[in-house]
């Protein structure tokens, strides 16, 4: 780095500005003017310009143009991803000093699971419009994937999900434990006991959500756990809980729902029983999930707690903070 005082000898005193590196990036992203302008909102021609006036300010070419299309230089390459991570800074930088200038004000993007979604949501919206009444809190709910992809991408803030993630740059603030209970049939021969041996589950026609539910994996685990071999087939799947539980009133098997799931999804259904299991009963962790060091982490450290707090009257075992 001692070398960085040529700029005295009048060569290099320009800085780039912001609006030439977004219009770089943009260029760099879409290869395409037309398409990098309107991303940005700018004009063509501005684009152009602030793309040419970078590539003066540093004193490199960064881009070919051909008449087809648009190439990154080998410069270009390695300066785009420089100019991009100069933009991430600057946005935590105003992000930064949004969160100190207004705590639980602006956009809060939330990712939930849909096995947390319908049973959770009444409470965290409860909490978010009687606490933080000018929180603009916006709810997506996907699989935990597809939640993990948009937290890493800066489209989603906090996650509310089943943990352990084990993801590198993800930190967890947990929220509860909760048990599975066996929902069956009225009756059979397991409806409504209060003592099921997870050994039960080794026989049982068990009903799984598809593919990409971290519920399914869940209680796979637990199915393995209770020694059931692969070879109990798991034959139909469905997308959501309330499917499940049509198919268990319907008499094509049993399945595990979470605790909090069960008001909702069995309240009005006479068909089903629903048992517990002997302790310690299957469970799950659901917690918050943050981009480490997110700028506003204390911010999110202070909803989990509120979360915590306002979760009491559920049943669930409340975590006692991080």
């Amino acid at each position: 780095m001692a070398r960085g005082n040529h700029g005295h000898h009048g060569h290099r005193t320009k800085q780039p500005s912001l609006s030439q590196l977004r219009a770089f990036t943009a260029v760099a992203e879409h290869l395409h003017f037309r398409d990098a302008a309107v991303a940005i909102g700018m004009s063509q021609p501005a684009l152009s310009g602030a793309v040419s006036a970078l590539e003066d300010t540093l004193g490199v070419q960064l881009i070919e143009r051909t008449t087809r299309k648009v190439l990154l230089t080998p410069a270009g390459e390695r300066l785009a991803a420089r100019a991009r991570a100069v933009l991430d800074a600057v946005g935590e930088l105003m992000e930064e000093a949004e969160a100190a200038r207004a705590p639980f004000t602006g956009v809060l993007r939330l990712g939930v699971i849909p096995t947390v979604a319908p049973y959770l949501l009444p409470t965290v919206l409860r909490l978010v419009h009687d606490r933080y009444p000018e929180l603009d809190l916006q709810v997506h709910e996907e699989q935990t994937s597809s939640l993990l992809e948009g937290l890493a991408a800066g489209r989603l803030d906090l996650l509310l999900l089943a943990v352990p993630l084990g993801v590198l740059g993800v930190s967890e603030l947990p929220l509860f434990d909760e048990d599975f209970v066996l929902v069956t049939e009225r009756d059979h021969w397991l409806g409504g006991r209060a003592d099921i041996p997870r050994e039960a589950l080794r026989e049982l026609p068990l009903l799984l959500l598809d593919e990409g539910h971290c519920l399914r994996d869940q209680a796979l685990d637990i199915c393995r756990e209770a020694g059931r071999t692969e070879g109990a087939a798991v034959t139909t799947s469905a997308a959501g809980l309330s499917t499940l539980v049509q198919l268990v009133a319907g008499g094509l098997g049993v399945t595990l729902l979470p605790r909090t799931a069960v008001t909702v999804e069995t309240a009005r259904n006479d068909a089903l029983a629903t048992g517990y299991f002997a302790e310690p009963a299957p469970s799950r962790r659901v917690a918050l999930a943050m981009r480490t060091g997110a700028a506003r982490h204390e911010q999110f450290e202070e909803f989990a707690e509120a979360l915590r707090e306002a979760m009491r009257t559920l049943p669930v075992r409340v975590t006692g903070g991080p």
